[in-house]
């Protein structure tokens, strides 16, 4: 339950400061996590970042003060932080459907957007396939990229990441470089890596032998020995793998006896065809007893 009580003071946080400047660092402190990670729950539970969800609050707080008080439309604007009238009427007319001088003048319909309430919803039985593994030190060869959660950026610079990956030989050099034995590429997401709160550390990745010397624009990185929770999922890619993570992170976690460490996290992909609705690919998270 503490997972549940953490996200809940990230979202009072939220309320508590609305009409202030906000960074994603001091609304993830509250659930002692990187901003990325915080930015990963978040938007897994809630379905909208969390930008998307302090932007929508203020709209909404907004048009109600527009209809309720005598406050300006300028007033309004800079107090839910916008710099200028023009940027509130644009954000404010997409959001209510309506200028903010029309809601001030007449009777129009604006919309609401209620804090938000975490809770576990208990469903009916659905498997879900982990195991929890003690896995020794391994070295991989990777290829590593910085991205931004800015915007929710890296939904979009980790794709185009991977698409590059297989036209200018990465995955080629990566899978010249498999360990005996192994046939899988990871996705690794170094969530922690940052200090700048605002980046994170992402690489494409295979399990390598202790000799293998990285070419130019690679490293050899060692993952740590850790004790592993592991999902599998099956179905086309990318839909089974969010999929997955979104259960990962509403049921797994908040009813298991065991806690992210939030240090890293690997997304292990099978070779074959990933549009199949056969593929299997694994989510490995280190984790701790609570």
């Amino acid at each position: 339950m503490d997972w549940i009580k953490g996200m809940q003071r990230c979202i009072n946080y939220i309320e508590d400061h609305i009409t202030e400047p906000m960074e994603l660092a001091d609304i993830a402190h509250e659930m002692n996590v990187s901003p990325f990670y915080f930015q990963r729950i978040f938007t897994l539970v809630c379905g909208l970042t969390p930008g998307e969800y302090i932007r929508s609050r203020r709209l909404a707080l907004a048009g109600s003060e527009l209809i309720s008080t005598d406050a300006k439309v300028i007033d309004i604007a800079l107090k839910y932080g916008y710099d200028t009238p023009e940027g509130f009427t644009r954000a404010f007319t997409r959001f209510h459907g309506a200028s903010p001088n029309a809601v001030k003048k007449g009777s129009i319909s604006i919309k609401s957007f209620s804090p938000l309430q975490i809770s576990i919803s208990m469903k009916g039985g659905k498997i879900m396939n982990y195991r929890i593994i003690e896995k020794e030190a391994f070295k991989v060869l990777e290829k590593a990229e910085i991205h931004s959660i800015v915007d929710n950026e890296n939904k979009n610079t980790i794709p185009d990441f991977w698409d590059r990956a297989k036209t200018d030989g990465t995955l080629d050099t990566l899978i010249a470089a498999f360990a005996p034995g192994e046939k899988n590429i990871y996705g690794i997401c170094y969530g922690n890596s940052a200090s700048d709160n605002k980046t994170f550390e992402y690489s494409i990745a295979a399990k390598c032998t202790e000799k293998c010397v990285a070419p130019e624009g690679f490293r050899i990185n060692e993952i740590p020995a850790r004790t592993w929770a592991v999902f599998e999922c099956i179905g086309p890619m990318p839909t089974a793998i969010q999929e997955c993570w979104h259960r990962v992170i509403t049921e797994f976690f908040p009813s298991s006896d065991y806690e992210p460490t939030y240090e890293m996290d690997l997304e292990v992909y099978s070779e074959g065809d990933t549009s199949a609705n056969d593929c299997k690919s694994w989510i490995y998270v280190p984790v701790i007893k609570k």
